[in-house]
């Protein structure tokens, strides 16, 4: 008689975060979790995250959208949350937690089948700064993306005129990784992060409660991590060109 599987695949949506602390702490030899330890992990896990941010560790959380220009208007800001502010009109709309812009085009006629996309250059603070007149009117190809505590600011150049404010500004983008809320919540990120998300607070919560397990902890998590890393990665195609051989040559 066969064994019968679960048919599920949902643990990672399931996997709560009181559980992933426990978890960590068992990790440590630690049984038993107070309700300051549950408060000072929940902490740690979102310092975690954060680095996470800055080493640009969330793919899952690349999305596209197609921002409408005005006329006369080179900036267009997106916030952190709707508590801090209106985000800039776009297709969808009310788009919030931008944390970086990663490509973009400028796109006409967004919705027929006559769709055409031109590159746009994003361009660091140096550059821009160097335009001599950043309100001169023209058809925009170039961008730089200002970031700031509660919102980025996406700068556009030249300023769109007329003609090429009726097209839109079509970008991928990256959001931050959502903040762990309530201890019965699911996290914020794809199965195969999962391994390292709790040997990452297992290394965290070692500083502060086994000092003498941190050097192994730290090896467990950065291990685990560049395996999700490698996973996650958008892989293209490989094509592979035999090289010619004439005999004589």
């Amino acid at each position: 008689m066969a064994n019968t599987t679960s048919g599920t695949t949902t643990f990672d949506k399931t996997f709560s975060i009181d559980e992933i602390i426990e978890e960590a702490f068992e990790r440590l030899g630690q049984q038993d979790v107070t309700g300051y330890q549950l408060k000072t992990s929940r902490r740690s896990l979102n310092i975690m995250l954060q680095e996470w941010g800055n080493r640009g560790i969330h793919y899952w959380e690349i999305g596209e959208l197609d921002l409408d220009l005005i006329q006369g208007q080179a900036e267009y800001k997106f916030f952190r949350s709707a508590a801090d502010g209106t985000s800039a009109t776009s297709n969808p709309n009310g788009i919030y937690g931008i944390s970086d812009v990663l490509e973009a085009q400028l796109r006409s006629d967004r919705t027929s089948a006559d769709q055409s996309d031109s590159p746009m250059t994003k361009v660091d603070r140096s550059t821009y700064a160097a335009f001599s007149n950043k309100l001169s009117q023209g058809t925009p190809n170039q961008y730089w993306v200002q970031r700031f505590i509660d919102h980025v600011s996406v700068n556009v150049y030249p300023t769109p005129d007329s003609t090429s404010a009726s097209k839109d500004m079509h970008f991928y983008y990256i959001k931050r990784i959502q903040d762990i809320g309530a201890y019965t919540n699911a996290t914020d990120m794809p199965f195969r992060f999962v391994p390292c998300m709790v040997s990452g607070l297992a290394y965290y919560l070692s500083m502060k409660y086994a000092p003498q397990m941190t050097q192994p902890m730290k090896l467990y998590y950065e291990d685990e991590l560049a395996r999700a890393l490698a996973e996650d990665g958008s892989a293209s195609s490989t094509f592979i060109t035999p090289k010619a051989y004439y005999p004589g040559t």
